[in-house]
């Protein structure tokens, strides 16, 4: 469980750019009537493994893709949720959440994955994974918690975990550390990223400096600030 797992973090949160990996989860295919992928298929239910995982640009071996017209990529290979805003999500819902409940590949501690800067590299494990784009919250999300306003809830909070690309494939598994290899000086943040998306168009021009972001979302962000 979440609360279980922050009593985890250890000395990890003192060091500025170094965390580690709490938990790799993959999730398997189901079937749901909330799901946005064709039948109602959704991988999102992600699961706690103890095995190492490869990872590469298709994304994490083993983990089912429900929609792939708007998840997976080699721009969302990976999805990394800190447990350090689990615990907030734990104690603003008053329910006890387990690793994996955000969706997420990689549960994180002692990194701050809102304020990791667009284009940073993280070495985990045997592989190297960049940061590229901040998670939108989508009726999937909605409907596996059970919360109908929870993309009003999720966007207004502003920590929405970061998608990764993959560099270098390998292999990652839990207690590998996460050592932030390389931090752009653009300092084009996640949250900022996510702020300026969801409701502060006045922050969109920064973006433009954060040229790290997938390609279709750097072009949407430059039709908006020239519009």
């Amino acid at each position: 469980m979440l609360r279980s797992l922050a009593r985890m973090t250890g000395a990890a949160g003192a060091e500025a750019r170094a965390g580690r990996v709490l938990s790799v989860n993959v999730g398997s295919r189901r079937i749901t009537d909330y799901a946005d992928g064709p039948g109602g298929q959704t991988g999102i239910d992600k699961q706690p493994t103890i095995d190492r995982v490869a990872v590469s640009d298709s994304g994490v071996d083993g983990d089912y893709i429900g929609n792939r017209r708007v998840h997976g990529s080699p721009e969302q290979a990976v999805y990394a949720y800190a447990v350090e805003d689990a615990r907030w999500w734990a104690d603003e819902l008053g329910r006890a959440l387990g690793a994996g409940a955000f969706g997420e590949n990689l549960t994180t501690a002692g990194i701050d994955v809102t304020e990791a800067v667009i284009g940073e590299r993280w070495a985990v494990g045997g592989a190297v994974l960049q940061v590229t784009k901040p998670r939108e919250p989508c009726m999937t999300f909605a409907g596996f918690w059970g919360i109908p306003d929870l993309i009003k809830r999720f966007t207004h909070h502003g920590a929405p975990g970061a998608y990764l690309r993959v560099l270098t494939p390998g292999t990652v598994g839990a207690d590998d550390t996460i050592e932030i290899v390389h931090r752009p000086d653009h300092g084009v943040t996640i949250g900022e990223t996510f702020r300026a998306l969801n409701g502060h168009p006045e922050l969109l021009p920064n973006l433009l400096a954060a040229t790290d972001l997938p390609d279709r979302l750097y072009a949407k962000i430059k039709r908006r600030v020239r519009a």
